[in-house]
């Protein structure tokens, strides 16, 4: 079983996670951010993730602690889910357009973080959430979901598309990421993942 569920509370927040990766992308997520939930509720589609994500936070201050605390919460959950990255196929890549914008994600599950997230918005705001903090739920969620993600927008007018675009290509890449091979061995010449 790839599933997990966990929670997570600090002064700023409190959230649990259920989060099955052999799902049929089916979601419940309430962060109190619309456009993060329109992006997480996405993101979980495409990856064909079953995902339940419930958050409370300081609102009142902005939305960093949220949109932080969402995507810290589910890369860790991701990362226990993979456990031993046994039998997966590690890599995915998307090429995925969305009216006006056309996003590129590459990804690999190899237990080393490294994220390079370009989304060349140029808008302050989407939807409640800053559009620096898009970028910041991508970098936090590869950084704990111990991933190597790379995620480039090549174009694109409309920075709700720009944003959209890259959530379902990193979804799409994922998707391949954490397929099942049948193999019974890690996908390393190491012998190991991480």
């Amino acid at each position: 079983m790839r599933r997990v569920e966990r929670s997570r509370k600090t002064r700023e927040t409190q959230s649990r996670i259920v989060l099955d990766l052999d799902g049929t992308g089916e979601s419940e997520v309430s962060t109190g951010i619309g456009f993060l939930d329109h992006m997480l509720r996405s993101l979980a589609r495409h990856a064909r993730l079953d995902l339940t994500l419930v958050l409370e936070g300081d609102l009142e201050v902005d939305d960093h602690h949220s949109a932080e605390d969402a995507a810290l919460l589910l890369g860790q959950a991701l990362n226990e889910a993979l456990g031993e990255r046994v039998g997966i196929q590690r890599f995915g890549w998307a090429l995925v357009p969305l009216d006006d914008a056309l996003a590129r994600v590459a990804v690999d599950l190899s237990g080393r973080p490294w994220p390079e997230v370009q989304l060349g918005c140029r808008r302050e705001q989407v939807g409640g959430l800053a559009t620096e903090n898009a970028a910041h739920v991508l970098n936090t969620l590869a950084i704990e979901a111990r991933m190597n993600l790379h995620v480039d927008v090549l174009r694109g007018d409309n920075d709700h598309h720009r944003i959209e675009a890259a959530f379902k290509a990193t979804a799409v890449a994922l998707r391949q990421a954490i397929a099942r091979t049948g193999e019974s061995d890690v996908p390393s010449e190491k012998g190991s993942l991480g």
